[in-house]
């Protein structure tokens, strides 16, 4: 039996949970709505104030099916309730990010500005020139615009300039070292 699929997921005080038909849940909670189309092999029931995921049987697919329907239930659980954050780390001589109205521009030692628009349900917070903190109450979307963020200068195994996020540690290279003449 999944370990994670087995686990109950506590709903907190102020989270309506709604499941439609095959199995289109839809999580309100203070940081907004997420629906998303599950599984209809698994089923998910409502206990008081816990979801319970089962599976019908011991079927391959769906003893995969049942860890992975728990996590999206519990990431969406989090989302409106707590939200999700990455935090991105800029390192370079002249590397540098602001956020003008809803756009992110980086200055990452290209001949022009690289700008990206904030994605709907994303906020993007720069506290100082060489942070950027995304967040957002979808856990899929904000790992996907941070990678793509990371993805415009990621950081380079010599130096180790770039864009990296915070909790990366980047695999350092040593470089040349040379000839020795006699």
């Amino acid at each position: 039996m999944s370990r994670i699929g087995r686990a109950p997921i506590s709903v907190p005080a102020g989270v309506e949970i709604t499941i439609g038909s095959d199995n289109l849940v839809t999580v309100k909670g203070p940081k907004g709505t997420l629906t998303q189309q599950l599984s209809p092999a698994m089923t998910i029931s409502q206990e008081g104030s816990e979801l319970h995921v089962t599976r019908p049987n011991d079927a391959k697919e769906n003893r995969a099916l049942h860890g992975l329907t728990r996590s999206l239930l519990h990431n969406m659980v989090v989302g409106v309730t707590d939200g999700f954050k990455k935090e991105l780390d800029v390192n370079g001589v002249g590397y540098r990010v602001a956020k003008e109205g809803n756009k992110l521009v980086m200055n990452l030692g290209f001949s022009h500005q690289v700008t990206m628009e904030e994605p709907e349900g994303i906020s993007i917070d720069v506290p100082n020139p060489n942070k950027i903190v995304i967040s957002g109450s979808d856990k899929q979307k904000v790992g996907q615009f941070a990678a793509e963020v990371r993805e415009k200068r990621p950081p380079e195994p010599y130096k180790g300039k770039g864009i990296k996020y915070t909790d990366e540690v980047i695999r350092r290279k040593e470089g040349k070292t040379g000839v020795k003449k006699k």
